[in-house]
């Protein structure tokens, strides 16, 4: 992950500013914890700001463009985090465990470091309906079946966790694949694509992009996907994953162990 945010992370803190409704739905799920790690922080979207926040981000290059006045940032990888056990209040981890070399792992040590709460955004990597990917990029589904963990993979290692969608509003500021839904043209912008890591994972980008070019110059988008312009926001699998740990830190380390003895 470092050596591919390296790459595509230059200028990320420009196109992926952070959408403040979003920002309000994290925050509602990270309720009182009064201390916060962000685990694979990158720039430093969503970070609260009213409480203390240390941000985990392996690639320097996103850690280069965190604001001065952001919260102090680690270099460090989300799968082996440098702190002792219940050193926050909450762990939070927003669009990144499918980057993860072991998501599982990762998502253990987010547990162990977090007394409280886990609070995460990712993907169902199972959901389908979003046109991007269904029609013109289907190697993105294929991509992100291997690499993202399934809601069944977090309750596993999780135990018991609250799964809310998590709606893209039409005008997301937040340049993630999803934000540009209602705004197909958009994803013909290199400058657009070269924020969104599952474009660079793709084997080939032109012929998706081809297609969704013809489509658009003759009205193919508009026939097949025009009802989308009329929704104001839309759910196309993005999750709100909250966990709360004052029983499961023990349930989880025993799970780790089990593992273990298992290799």
């Amino acid at each position: 992950m470092s050596q591919l945010y390296d790459t595509i992370g230059v200028g990320y803190r420009e196109q992926r500013r952070p959408d403040a409704r979003i920002g309000q739905a994290i925050g509602a799920a990270l309720g009182d914890a009064a201390t916060v790690v962000n685990v694979g922080a990158g720039a430093g979207s969503y970070e609260p700001s009213d409480r203390p926040v240390v941000a985990v981000e392996i690639a320097r290059t996103m850690i280069d463009q965190r604001a001065p006045n952001a919260a102090p940032a680690v270099q460090a990888s989300g799968v082996g985090l440098p702190f002792a056990d219940d050193s926050f209040e909450a762990s939070l981890a927003i669009l990144t465990l499918h980057h993860w070399s072991d998501p599982a792992h990762g998502l253990r040590e987010l547990a162990r470091v977090a007394r409280r709460r886990l609070v995460l955004v990712t993907f169902d990597p199972e959901a389908k309906g979003f046109w991007l990917v269904s029609d013109y990029f289907p190697e993105i589904a294929e991509n992100d079946r291997r690499s993202a963990p399934s809601l069944e993979t977090l309750r596993h290692v999780l135990g018991d966790i609250d799964v809310r969608p998590l709606s893209v509003p039409h005008d997301c500021t937040d340049g993630f694949l999803g934000a540009f839904w209602r705004r197909p043209a958009a994803y013909l912008d290199p400058t657009v694509r070269g924020s969104i890591s599952s474009f660079a994972k793709l084997s080939c980008v032109e012929t998706g992009l081809d297609r969704l070019r013809a489509d658009l110059d003759d009205g193919t988008w508009q026939r097949r996907f025009g009802h989308v312009l009329d929704l104001d926001e839309i759910d196309i699998g993005y999750r709100l994953v909250v966990a709360e740990y004052e029983s499961q830190p023990e349930l989880l380390a025993d799970e780790a162990e089990r593992e273990e003895d298992a290799t």
